[in-house]
């Protein structure tokens, strides 16, 4: 019986995540075993700067293309928000599952809601996309950076200077702690999520039917036309963890997407939105991301990529 290989990140949730996805191929009851194959990636080595400083979220993904390559692994689980907006030649996302809650979790000392904190509460995130709208919201606000996987900012939150920490709520949801421990979420029209956040992307080496087969067992067809729009706005903003972009899709009741599109300024003084409604998902991202960059986009993430030093 042929042994098929998930890699994964090392992080508790990457785990978690990629477990699930191992329990729900047994499920199948497939002429196949399944194992799992932890990989360290740059983006959780270097923990000392921002994403946006190193290489942005191509770093958790990286390595694990390599051993996708190698033929260690034949399957790669990752976060969908992980994903760069253009796969590497020779790798695709062969199927993206089901979506668990896509907004951002608030979490906070003693439970102290997002609009009642005090002038200059200090607020950590790793992201610039949360940054540029928590600004644009509470400006007197003080954003702090801070990295490490969910255990470690939750711990940075008890025992250093942050008032509150924000996270997605999906990777809460899929380690089971939402109801314990978040003070409350940050709605979509204030906070726009991440492309992807929420989702799963199952990537294996392009051309492999055998493995195509096998993972679009998993495959959420109507989370995968959503996810398409927000990643071709991604792609066409040539965006990442370096820029402060965001980009969320819904189906509506006659089963058109809605696409919300966002690029902000770091400071959060400029935030730009554009909402688009139609049937060609693809189409959709491109147009939003040239509506936005054509009212000053362009401008803002040019000045974000300066003042971040993409490297």
């Amino acid at each position: 019986m042929r042994t098929i290989t998930l890699g994964t990140r090392k992080s508790n949730l990457a785990l978690k995540q990629t477990e699930w996805v191992q329990q729900e191929l047994e499920k199948l009851d497939l002429p196949y075993r399944f194992e799992v194959k932890k990989i360290s990636t740059k983006g959780d080595r270097v923990l000392d700067r921002t994403l946006s400083k190193v290489g942005g979220k191509g770093l958790f993904v990286k390595e694990i293309e390599q051993a996708l390559a190698d033929g260690e692994i034949d399957i790669a689980v990752h976060s969908m928000k992980d994903l760069p907006g253009e796969m590497a030649e020779g790798f695709e996302v062969g199927a993206v599952t089901n979506r668990v809650d896509p907004r951002d979790a608030y979490i906070a000392n003693d439970h102290v809601k997002f609009h009642n904190l005090p002038l200059g509460a200090v607020v950590g995130t790793s992201s610039l996309r949360r940054t540029s709208q928590i600004k644009a919201e509470r400006p007197d606000l003080n954003v702090q950076w801070i990295r490490g996987n969910i255990e470690t900012r939750l711990r940075k939150l008890r025992e250093e200077s942050f008032d509150a920490i924000i996270l997605a709520a999906a990777g809460l949801e899929r380690m089971g702690w939402s109801d314990e421990i978040v003070t409350e979420f940050l709605e979509p029209n204030m906070c726009v999520p991440a492309v992807g956040q929420g989702a799963l992307g199952i990537e294996c080496r392009s051309g492999d039917e055998d493995i195509l087969k096998i993972i679009q067992h998993l495959h959420d067809e109507p989370v995968a036309v959503c996810v398409a729009a927000e990643r071709a706005f991604l792609k066409a903003v040539e965006g990442g963890c370096a820029v402060p972009i965001g980009g969320y899709a819904t189906l509506n009741k006659q089963g058109n997407v809605q696409l919300t599109a966002m690029i902000g300024s770091t400071d959060g003084r400029k935030i730009l939105k554009e909402k688009l409604t139609g049937d060609n998902p693809e189409e959709m991202g491109r147009k939003a991301a040239h509506a936005l960059l054509g009212r000053g986009g362009k401008e803002i993430l040019e000045q974000a990529r300066e003042e971040m030093g993409e490297e």
